[in-house]
């Protein structure tokens, strides 16, 4: 826990040095703060002493799952500042400010259930929460408090119905980047829905939010509904698939129209037709996709009826990141705009066969749970499975997160240049091949953990080349000599991934987009 602490430190101290303004240095306290706090999570996750059930086998990580959304505002606010998009500089003030006051909003209650009262900690956390209030109270208008508190609001009570309804799914710090990005969307859908303007937004904005809202209200809708009927049955699984269709095509869609000002369906098939690259492209996605249910339906073969416990190896499980690089990459380069809509249609996707698999919707509920039981790791010890929509989380969020109107040229200048490809490198390149290597050939541990020296050399080496082969093959990418920046921010996220005990997947990829950015 101290060294993942410590590289998160070094992290938040690189970005301080390259912005070194008012809110890098209220970063620097909620990092501060926010170190003491976790020592009392962990400590009343031991003692059972959390309102909730968090998962297992993991720490609180509540270090490192603070600081990435105060982060991303800030390089955020920085790069548009540069870029002079003022409209945007003031969001990145806002996704920051909103970060911290999240953040504080868990290290008080951490601070506030621990028996007995810590004194110190208290006394830390009033400094640094005075600290970054006084510096909101001098930086945002009216109306951007009013949005900082909405947020907060929405995120306290979608804290409390989702971490009742699911527990073990999450650690704290999981629960606040998770939680925190749903409550900021939810909060961003609402906020445009009631201000549309003709022609301001782009659509593939507008369809990632009601994408995002639309997939986590059905889930809460038939959670509540399956509390007073058994999900299992054929009628209650026909009145799953009804509702769905008219919640889609009653809610969802009109919702979409409203922002776009068109049909959604027709937009859509003309986005996805608009070009015979766009046409290349989703044929071969659509192979990759049949390649990897090729990959689920092979291992179960695989798997006999005497060893029904037998799970995947680590190698076996990697074979998917391997596939979704081969989706990415080509998509990065030809076409960032058809993969951004992609990305947001298959998370859609995951998302709902996760509530066919959770609810045992027939009539593929039960076949769901059979065949990806497999692949099931320590993680998974709630009740959803989601160590595959973190994977794809992971490499979609820098592509969504890409400030596309603070880089006029479509990229950004140096390391920004490769924030589209942190979750490739980061999680595609960097962390399979460190566990690939890792458990084959690794010998010498990390100290108090299982990740392995060879293991995290060969992740960074791994990354270099990565670097280098987009360079070659992205005529967009000039990273104007930026390359010592380039190998401390990959050797960090690296080093952080031997010692997380957090989904990697999720948190490695906004670390790396952060330090790129900044």
């Amino acid at each position: 826990v101290v060294v993942e602490s410590l590289l998160v430190f070094l992290i938040v101290l690189s970005v301080h040095a390259a912005v070194w303004d008012r809110y890098s240095w209220c970063a620097v306290a909620l990092a501060i703060q926010a170190f003491y706090i976790q020592f009392k999570w962990d400590r009343l996750l031991q003692l059972g002493g959390a309102v909730f059930q968090f998962r297992a086998a993991a720490n609180s990580g509540l270090l490192p799952a603070s600081m990435v959304i105060p982060l991303l505002g800030i390089v955020m606010k920085e790069r548009c500042r540069s870029a002079g998009i003022v409209y945007f500089e003031r969001f990145g003030v806002v996704v920051a400010s909103t970060g911290m006051l999240v953040a504080l909003f868990l290290s008080v209650i951490a601070a506030g259930v621990t028996k007995p009262v810590p004194t110190n900690t208290c006394i830390l956390t009033g400094v640094a929460g005075s600290i970054i209030i006084y510096t909101m109270k001098h930086s945002l208008t009216v109306s951007e408090v009013i949005e900082v508190l909405e947020v907060l609001l929405i995120f306290v009570y979608l804290s409390m119905i989702l971490l009742y309804l699911l527990p073990r799914c999450f650690t704290p710090g999981e629960a606040l980047l998770v939680l925190g990005g749903i409550s900021f969307v939810l909060n961003q859908l609402i906020k445009r829905s009631l201000n549309v303007i003709e022609g301001r937004g782009d659509p593939i904005d507008f369809f990632l939010l009601v994408a995002v809202v639309g997939v986590v209200l059905l889930g809460l809708f038939f959670t509540v509904l399956f509390v007073f009927m058994d999900s299992g049955t054929w009628i209650s699984s026909l009145f799953f698939h009804m509702m769905t269709a008219v919640l889609g095509l009653g809610v969802i869609m009109p919702w979409l129209y409203r922002l776009i000002r068109r049909n959604p369906l027709l937009w859509l098939l003309q986005f996805l037709f608009q070009t015979q690259t766009r046409v290349y492209l989703l044929v071969y996605w659509t192979f990759l996709a049949a390649s990897a249910c090729g990959v689920v339906f092979y291992q179960n073969a695989k798997r006999s009826s005497e060893s029904k416990k037998h799970q995947a190896s680590t190698i076996t499980r990697k074979y998917f990141h391997f596939i979704v690089v081969a989706t990415y990459v080509p998509g990065l380069i030809y076409d960032r705009q058809l993969l951004h809509v992609a990305a947001v249609l298959c998370l859609a996707v995951f998302i709902f066969l996760e509530y066919i698999r959770y609810f045992r919707i027939k009539p593929f509920g039960q076949t769901l749970r059979h065949l990806l039981s497999l692949f099931l790791d320590e993680r998974d010890s709630g009740p959803l499975i989601l160590t595959h929509i973190y994977l794809l989380l992971g490499m979609s969020l820098p592509v969504w997160l890409f400030p596309r109107s603070c880089a006029p040229k479509g990229t950004l200048s140096g390391a920004g240049a490769l924030v589209p490809y942190s979750g490739v490198l980061a999680v595609g390149v960097g962390d399979t091949i460190a566990s690939v290597f890792g458990s084959t050939m690794g010998e010498i541990k990390w100290p108090g953990t299982k990740k392995t020296f060879e293991g995290t050399m060969t992740a960074i080496f791994a990354q270099i080349i990565a670097v280098a082969l987009i360079l070659i093959f992205d005529s967009s990418v000039n990273l104007n000599s930026s390359y010592a920046w380039i190998l401390a921010s990959v050797s960090l996220v690296s080093l952080l991934e031997a010692y997380t005990t957090q989904i990697d997947n999720l948190l490695l990829p906004l670390y790396l987009q952060i330090m790129f950015m900044a």
